[in-house]
C-alpha cells in the first residue's frame, strides 16, 4: 500500500530518498512566484541538495501565485506539507527523491499578501517561474508599457495585480522602510531574463513614480540565468507510477530527467544560498549559454514538435524514433541554428547537440509532443526567429527554418493529417487558426503577424521559402515535404 506523502511519514517511504535535514528548522529566505514542475525540478532540487549538506537552512523557500490555478497549486502542496516527490528518469534507471526545501505558501490570489511577505527582511530573493508569456514584451522582445495589465497597474499601484506591480510594491515598501531590497531573480526560459525581468520592474515603476524606478535601477539586482532540466507536465500516469515504482502516494510528483544544469550570475544585492557548492556555475556573463540553450535545446524542441505533432506522434522519444523527425532535426541545427551559436566557454557545440538528441530520445520521461508545440506565439520570437533572422544577416539561406515555421502555421490550423482536432494550444489560438486558414491561401497573410516575426516576415526571400513549404504542405503532406527537404 502507498504510503501517503506528508512530513509525519516520511519514515515509512522505503524506495526513496527523503530529507534527513530537520525541516522544522527551515527559514525562508526565498519568495518564488509560479511554483509548477519545472521550478520543483530546478530550484528546489539545488536547494535540497544543499540543505542536504547542512548549509544555508535559511534559504527555504515560501511559495506564492496570482494565477487562479495557484489555489489548486497550494492546496494540493499544503496537504503533503509541500512535500514532492521528484523521479529522475534515464532510459536505464528511475530514482526518486522526496524534497523539502519548500515551507509555506502565501494565501493565492492575494496580491496584497505577496508584498507582506516579500517586505518581510527574511526574504532576500524573489524569484520567478512565470513563463515566457508573463513578461509583457512587445515584438522586439521589450517591456511593453502599453499591455493593459500594466496600465492598470500603473493607474493604481497601491493595488497591483500583476507579479511586476507586486514587485514594485514590495519594493517601495522595503526603500520607504530602510531595508536592503531583495534580488529579484527569474527563472523563466528566456535570452537575457534577468535583464527582461529589470526592464518589466522598473519599466512598470517609472509609469507612475520615476523616483522610485531610478532607486529600483541602482539598488535592485537582476542576475540573468540559464537554466535546464527536461520536465513534462504531471497527470494521472505520474502519479500511478510514483505509487507502483516507489510506494508513494504524491497527488502532483514531478518527472523529469537527471540531466540539470543552472548557469547563473553572480549578482544578489542581499546575499545568497551557497549553491555554487551543489553544482550551479556562477559566471559574470551567462549570454553564451542561454543563446546556446535557446537555440540548440528549445529551438530543437520547435524543429521536432510540429511535424510529430501534424503525424500524430504523441511522446517526444516516439518522435526522436521517426527517422524523417530526427534527420529533419539534425540536418536544421547543423546547417543552420549551430552556425548561428557563439562561442561558449569550455563547450563543444556540436557535443552539445548530441547530447540534446540524447535526451529528446529518453524514453523514461514521457515528455509529450503537445506540451512542445504549446505557447508557439510566445515560444517561435525567442527560440526561432532569432536564428532566422542570423542566418539572413549572413547571406545562408534558412531553408529548414522556412519549413519549421511552416510546420508551425499547418499546425495552428487544427487540424492533423489524419483529420483529428487540435485543440486550443496556445493563449492566442484563435488569433493563430484564423491566420493560418487565411494562410493555405495567401501563404504572407501568417508572415503577416508583425509582433511575431517582426523584421524577418518581411524579408523577401524568407518569404519565398515559407510558401513554397507551405504550399507543398498542402500539396503533399508531412511526410513527403520532410523527405524532398532532406534530399535538397
Amino acid at each position: 500500500m502507498a504510503v501517503a506523502l506528508k512530513s509525519s511519514t516520511l519514515s515509512e517511504i522505503e524506495n526513496a530518498k527523503v530529507p534527513s535535514y530537520d525541516r522544522t528548522a527551515l527559514k525562508a529566505g526565498i519568495l518564488h512566484i509560479g511554483v509548477g514542475n519545472f521550478h520543483r525540478a530546478h530550484q528546489v532540487a539545488y536547494l535540497d541538495r544543499l540543505f542536504e549538506s547542512g548549509e544555508d537552512h535559511d534559504w527555504a523557500i515560501c511559495g506564492a501565485g496570482l494565477m487562479p490555478f495557484d489555489t489548486t497549486v497550494r492546496d494540493t502542496l499544503a496537504k503533503q506539507d509541500f512535500l514532492s516527490t521528484i523521479v529522475a528518469q534515464e532510459a536505464g534507471s528511475s530514482a526518486a527523491r522526496v524534497t523539502g526545501p519548500m515551507i509555506e505558501f502565501v494565501e493565492p490570489g492575494d496580491p496584497q499578501a505577496v508584498v507582506d511577505r516579500l517586505a518581510d527582511p527574511a526574504i532576500r530573493i524573489a524569484s520567478l517561474t512565470i513563463t515566457e508569456g508573463g513578461y509583457f514584451l512587445d515584438a522586439s522582445g521589450h517591456f511593453n508599457p502599453d499591455h493593459p495589465a500594466i496600465v492598470a497597474d500603473s493607474r493604481k499601484p497601491e493595488s497591483p495585480e500583476t507579479v511586476f506591480g507586486v514587485l514594485v510594491k514590495a519594493l517601495k515598501q522595503r526603500r520607504d522602510s530602510g531595508q536592503t531590497p531583495f534580488t529579484v531573480m527569474s527563472c523563466d526560459n528566456l535570452p537575457h531574463n534577468g535583464v527582461i525581468a529589470r526592464e518589466a520592474v522598473t519599466g512598470l515603476a517609472r509609469l507612475s513614480n520615476p523616483e522610485l524606478a531610478d532607486w529600483i535601477d541602482i539598488n535592485v539586482t537582476f542576475p540573468n540565468a540559464m537554466v535546464d532540466r527536461i520536465t513534462p507536465a504531471t497527470g494521472d500516469r505520474e502519479r500511478e507510477l510514483v505509487r507502483e515504482l516507489f510506494g508513494i502516494a504524491d497527488q502532483w510528483p514531478v518527472f523529469c530527467e537527471e540531466f540539470i544544469q543552472w548557469v547563473l550570475e553572480d549578482k544578489f544585492v542581499n546575499g545568497r544560498p551557497s549553491l555554487d557548492k551543489v553544482g550551479v556555475q556562477f559566471v559574470t556573463d551567462v549570454t553564451p549559454y542561454e543563446t546556446m540553450k535557446i537555440r540548440i535545446l528549445n529551438g530543437g524542441h520547435a524543429v521536432i514538435a510540429y511535424p510529430s505533432g501534424l503525424m500524430d506522434i504523441h511522446f517526444v522519444h516516439e518522435a526522436m524514433e521517426n527517422e524523417l523527425v530526427r534527420d529533419f532535426l539534425t540536418k536544421v541545427e547543423q546547417e543552420e541554428i549551430i552556425p548561428t551559436v557563439p562561442p561558449v566557454p569550455e563547450t563543444d557545440l556540436d557535443e552539445y547537440h548530441q547530447l540534446t538528441q540524447q535526451r529528446f530520445a529518453n524514453p523514461k520521461i514521457g515528455d509529450t509532443v503537445r506540451r512542445l508545440c504549446l505557447d508557439g506565439s510566445n515560444r517561435q520570437p525567442k527560440f526561432i526567429i532569432p536564428s532566422i533572422a542570423d542566418n539572413l544577416k549572413s547571406g545562408r539561406a534558412p531553408n529548414g527554418l522556412a519549413l519549421e515555421s511552416a510546420l508551425w502555421c499547418r499546425y495552428c490550423y487544427g487540424e492533423t493529417e489524419s483529420g483529428a482536432v487540435i485543440e486550443a494550444n496556445d493563449p492566442n489560438w484563435d488569433r493563430l487558426k484564423k491566420q493560418a486558414r487565411a494562410a493555405k491561401d495567401d501563404p504572407m497573410e501568417w508572415l503577416a503577424m508583425d509582433d511575431i516575426y517582426g523584421t524577418v516576415g518581411a524579408d523577401h526571400s524568407f518569404r519565398e521559402l515559407f510558401a513554397g513549404w507551405l504550399n507543398m504542405l498542402w500539396r503533399v503532406g508531412t511526410r513527403k515535404t520532410l523527405e524532398t527537404y532532406l534530399e535538397r
